[in-house]
């Protein structure tokens, strides 16, 4: 996952000096406070039930554009009461967040002047090009006339988010005086980098009162009387336009057909499963909010609130993920990563010629080189998973013209793995940070001690991980085929060779008799970190795994010490560094789930597979919204007990969220030939709480169809329910 920093409580060091926190304070329990967000492009917003945002110190709260935040405080009060809350929803899309309120009991010094839930207000948020939108309805529910005060209470601290996550700053810019006229205040910040950064907010109609921090109204409800206002936050806003009804129904209007032209591209899944179908809806929500429009193409940042930005391995895997499904994303992907692999060497942003982009920062801290991450490459397995993406790509579309497109990218990322990422020619590919201010670890497992060895120490470098050979081998293999069909027939024997030595050498050096799997990294010195851990199950996905040795992997990763009943740990409660609430050494991934459930299918395990999708299942059963977090703890399942949460993990993210679309397709062995217009289930199954799966717009370029996947006593049958075009569905059976 991106740490993108490092793990909870970490700090990154630099050496000859003190500790450089990219980290995420522990201060800030997301799960706690159970926020709601909002995103829309490179804005997004984290607020209360209320519908507000409260300063403090951890605070995760406020309306963030590119990095900065925005709106650090937003607080509405009535009566200078802070109003009960009814209800707090997201629409089942993710457009629109809705709280409802009502008065406590509200006082003129020791008389009550107007009792509880006699006033009921509905605030209505939603994010569109950089504006939070928002309506206010108040309404009188008594019989008789009262006169109330609303107030919002606002501030804009122009944080960076790295300073918001809890890295420290010596010196910032400068907050300048708001400017105010009746119905706007313009509240601005110039940086360090003399960039100017501006937060405007609009109301309509004028408050009474409009102060540095403050907007009042004075309402006069009449009896069973209704009063709306609107209020809008712009984000360095570029034109002059004005907050009120009209505006914000049309930025509503359309922020929702935005939203329904993403969905509508994608296969649909409904099932007999009523809990299983909010599930899915959420998670094709959560992945249509997180996608961003870039000029290549659709592409999912990768979470909320830390990570709404650009990761490469992020993005590629979420693609990998949901290729059955919306084969554009992909695309997008693709296409965007391409347009930004390195072509020179910058040691402080780990670049190199071939190298796929590993995070974009926008911030003030990045711009100034205070973070590395400003435009960063440090991380060993983006690379390969480029090539690998673009060869499933392939075989999903059949569309020759864009992977002719960036066929110079993909022999600059071979380029890359042969040369760069295998320095010392061992056949492994491996890595080390160029400077002290990079990350120690850039595989996905990117907290400081996430590799280490049996008796706990960390292990030096340069490191190769086990799932690292995994990719290399793959984009090896996914390359091999691309160049057969592209001509040249030369290199693409030449990679299948380098394949094959890869996997010889690797079984040798990596698979460990006693411990039943796959070890997790070799040091700099070539010594195996013997510990068992998750990243054994990603040798299954790209067939690099001897077919002999895949069923005692899985039967190890299934185990009572990795398997607690949720899903597979990161790290074997055996293990030395085992903490079921760390962040890489013992909790629970639901992407690293869907990873490995996608090769324990591919070598025919797909029982085994849907064992994890009901894991995952059971643990979103017991999450507010059915929203599959970043990650959970790796305590043992209980019955009648919900998971235990990781407290500053990301929800959404893209890569989790997508995590039991990824493990349905696992289990019901969809494969597709575009080239023969095709769709085949190769021997599909259902997990035991699903009888009937319903997809809906499965496509190949010729045809679409809408298929039922049904329980008949002991067997899985298929069966077309609408066919558009010229697609064959083949159903194989063992």
């Amino acid at each position: 996952m991106p740490v993108h920093g490092q793990e909870l409580g970490s700090p990154a060091v630099r050496s000859g000096g003190p500790p450089v926190q990219f980290f995420i304070p522990a201060a800030a329990s997301l799960h706690e406070r159970r926020p709601r967000t909002l995103k829309h492009g490179d804005t997004f917003c984290v607020f209360d039930h209320n519908g507000d945002a409260l300063s403090g110190p951890g605070s995760p709260e406020g309306l963030f554009h590119r990095d900065t935040r925005h709106l650090s405080h937003f607080y509405l009060t009535i009566g200078g009461q802070r109003p009960l809350l009814l209800s707090s929803s997201l629409r089942e899309d993710n457009a629109t967040l809705t709280c409802d309120l009502t008065n406590p009991d509200l006082y003129d010094q020791d008389r009550l002047t107007i009792a509880h839930d006699l006033i009921h207000i509905r605030r209505s948020q939603f994010l569109w090009q950089g504006s939070l939108h928002e309506r206010i309805t108040v309404h009188n529910f008594d019989d008789r006339l009262h006169r109330v005060s609303l107030q919002i209470a606002f501030a804009a601290d122009f944080a960076d988010l790295f300073e918001v996550r809890g890295t420290s700053r010596a010196r910032r810019g400068r907050i300048d005086s708001p400017i105010m006229d009746r119905d706007t205040i313009l509240l601005s910040y110039e940086g360090l980098d003399r960039k100017r950064r501006v937060s405007r907010i609009g109301f309509f109609p004028p408050p009474s009162e409009l102060h540095e921090g403050t907007a009042r109204f004075e309402l006069d409800l009449q009896p069973q009387g209704t009063q709306t206002y609107f209020l809008r936050v712009d984000c360095n806003p570029q034109d002059e336009t004005r907050t009120g009804l009209k505006p914000f129904f049309i930025a509503m209007r359309d922020a929702r057909r935005a939203l329904q032209s993403t969905s509508s591209r994608a296969a649909s899944i409904s099932s007999s499963n009523d809990i299983f179908n909010e599930i899915v809806r959420r998670s094709m929500s959560d992945l249509n909010m997180l996608i961003t429009d870039t000029e290549q193409g659709p592409f999912p940042y990768a979470g909320i609130p830390w990570f709404s930005t650009v990761f490469g391995r992020d993005a590629l895997i979420t693609a990998l993920q949901t290729l059955w499904l919306d084969p554009a994303i992909a695309k997008g992907v693709l296409k965007h990563l391409a347009a930004n692999q390195a072509t020179e060497f910058d040691p402080m942003a780990d670049a190199e010629p071939g190298k796929i982009l590993h995070e974009v920062r926008c911030g003030e801290m990045a711009e100034l080189k205070e973070v590395p991450f400003r435009r960063y490459y440090g991380s060993v397995d983006a690379t390969p998973l480029f090539v690998i993406l673009a060869g499933e790509y392939f075989k999903r579309t059949g569309d020759l013209e864009t992977i002719r497109g960036i066929w110079p990218n993909i022999h600059a990322a071979l380029d890359w793995i042969i040369e760069h990422g295998d320095g010392d020619g061992d056949g492994f590919v491996e890595y080390g940070r160029q400077v002290h201010e990079g990350l120690i670890n850039q595989g996905w497992k990117d907290s400081h001690d996430s590799v280490f060895h049996a008796d706990g120490s960390l292990a030096a470098g340069p490191i190769a991980l086990v799932e690292v050979q995994a990719y290399a081998y793959g984009a090896f293999m996914e390359a091999a085929e691309l160049c057969q069909r592209l001509g040249e027939r030369a290199r693409a024997v030449s990679l299948t060779a380098r394949a094959v030595a890869l996997q010889k050498n690797f079984d040798i050096a990596f698979y460990d008799e006693e411990l039943e799997t796959y070890v997790l990294a070799l040091d700099g010195s070539r010594r195996p970190c013997r510990v068992r851990s998750s990243n054994a199950g990603h040798v299954l996905l790209t067939g690099l795994a001897f077919p002999h040795r895949a069923e005692v992997v899985v039967r190890t990763l299934l185990g009572g010490p990795s398997f607690p009943g949720w899903g597979i740990r990161t790290v074997a409660s055996t293990e030395a560094r085992y903490n079921p609430m760390s962040y890489h050494n013992g909790s629970i991934w639901p992407h690293d789930n869907a990873l490995i459930g996608i090769g324990m299918a591919r070598y025919g395990f797909k029982q085994e597979a849907a064992k994890i999708l009901e894991g995952l299942f059971a643990a979103a059963s017991y999450i507010d919204l059915r929203r599959l977090p970043e990650l959970i703890c790796g305590f043992p399942r209980r019955r009648a007990q919900g998971p235990t949460f990781y407290p500053v993990a990301c929800a959404p993210q893209a890569w989790a969220a997508v995590a039991p679309l990824s493990l349905l397709q696992s289990c019901l062995g969809i494969l597709f030939d575009p080239i023969e217009s095709q769709v085949t289930f190769n021997e599909p199954m259902l997990p035991a709480f699903l009888d009937e799966v319903v997809l809906r717009n499965l496509s190949v370029p010729k045809g679409k169809i809408d298929v039922a996947i049904r329980r008949s006593k002991k067997n899985v049958v298929v069966d077309v329910l609408e066919r558009k075009g010229d697609i064959k569905v083949l159903t194989a059976a063992r």
